[in-house]
C-alpha cells in the first residue's frame, strides 16, 4: 500500500474525503437531472397548449439535490489503493481521473481520462459542429463563441432521420434544445453537422489505430494534459511532412 494509506487513521480520512466527494457529485447529478426534468416539463406543456390535448400518465417529479444521495451499496477495499465507498470507487492513485464507459468494449468500463480535440485554421471559425456531450444552454451563451454558427447535437439522432427542407427558424416559445434539434434537421444544418466524420473523427482513428495511443503513461489531469498536447502536436507534424509543407525552423 501507498505510504499514505498504510495508517489506519490516514485510510479513513481517505474514506471520509471520498464520501465527501460522493456526496456532491450526487448532489450536482441531481441538479442537472431537475433542469433536464423541468425542460422536459416545460416542453411538455408548450405541446399541450398547442395540441390542445393533454398527455396522459403521471408527470415526472424534479429531483432534490439538497438530498440526494450515492446508491447505498457494500463498501469494501480494493486491493490497488482503490476504495469503493457506497459502491462507487475513488482511485487515490489517480483522484482525476474517472471511471467511463470503456469505446472498445461494450458494457464494459475503464478507469482514465476523456480527450478532446478541436479542428481548425487557428482562426475565429464561421460555424462549429460538436456531439450531444458539449450541448448545454452554458455553452450556447458563452461570450467565446458569440457570432459563431453552432451545431451541436442535442442527442443521440439517427442518420436515417428525415431532413427537413424547411428553414430552422424557431418559433415564439421553443426552447433552445427544440431549435437547436430542428437546426440540424434542416438540409444546411445537417449538410454542417455531417462533416465532423470527415473532419475530425479520422484524426481520433488516425491517432488510435495508426499510432497505437490507446492509454496515457501519466496521472493527474495536468500531466495528462501535456502528454494529449505532446500526442496532438505529433499529430499536426506528421500531416505537415506528408502534405509537403516546408517547416521553417526558428
Amino acid at each position: 500500500m501507498p505510504d499514505e494509506l498504510s495508517r489506519r487513521e490516514s485510510r479513513l480520512e481517505k474514506i471520509r474525503e471520498a464520501k465527501q466527494a460522493l456526496e456532491q457529485e450526487a448532489r450536482e447529478k441531481a441538479e442537472q437531472e431537475r433542469a433536464e426534468t423541468e425542460q422536459k416539463l416545460a416542453e411538455g406543456e408548450q405541446q399541450e397548449r398547442r395540441t390542445g390535448k393533454r398527455k396522459r400518465g403521471r408527470k415526472p417529479e424534479p429531483p432534490a439535490p439538497d438530498k440526494a444521495m450515492p446508491a447505498d451499496k457494500a463498501q469494501r477495499q480494493g486491493p490497488h489503493g482503490q476504495v469503493f465507498v457506497r459502491g462507487v470507487e475513488r482511485n487515490f492513485t489517480d483522484p482525476e481521473s474517472r471511471i467511463m464507459p470503456d469505446g472498445s468494449n461494450k458494457g464494459s468500463f475503464v478507469q482514465g481520462y476523456n480527450a478532446q480535440i478541436v479542428t481548425n485554421l487557428e482562426q475565429k471559425p464561421e460555424k462549429i459542429s460538436a456531439d450531444a456531450g458539449y450541448f448545454s444552454e452554458t455553452n450556447l451563451n458563452d461570450e467565446a463563441v458569440a457570432g459563431i454558427d453552432l451545431h451541436i447535437a442535442t442527442g443521440r439522432d439517427k442518420h436515417s432521420d428525415p431532413v427537413e427542407s424547411t428553414t430552422a427558424e424557431a418559433s415564439p416559445g421553443t426552447t433552445a434544445r427544440q431549435a437547436m434539434s430542428r437546426k440540424l434537421k434542416t438540409e444546411a444544418g445537417h449538410a454542417v453537422y455531417k462533416m465532423r466524420k470527415a473532419i475530425v473523427e479520422p484524426i481520433f482513428g488516425q491517432i488510435k489505430e495508426r499510432r497505437s495511443f490507446r492509454r496515457f503513461s501519466l496521472r493527474g489531469k495536468q500531466n495528462v494534459g501535456h502528454e494529449w498536447r505532446l500526442v496532438c502536436a505529433v499529430s499536426n507534424l506528421l500531416k505537415l511532412y506528408r502534405t509537403g509543407c516546408a517547416i521553417q525552423m526558428a
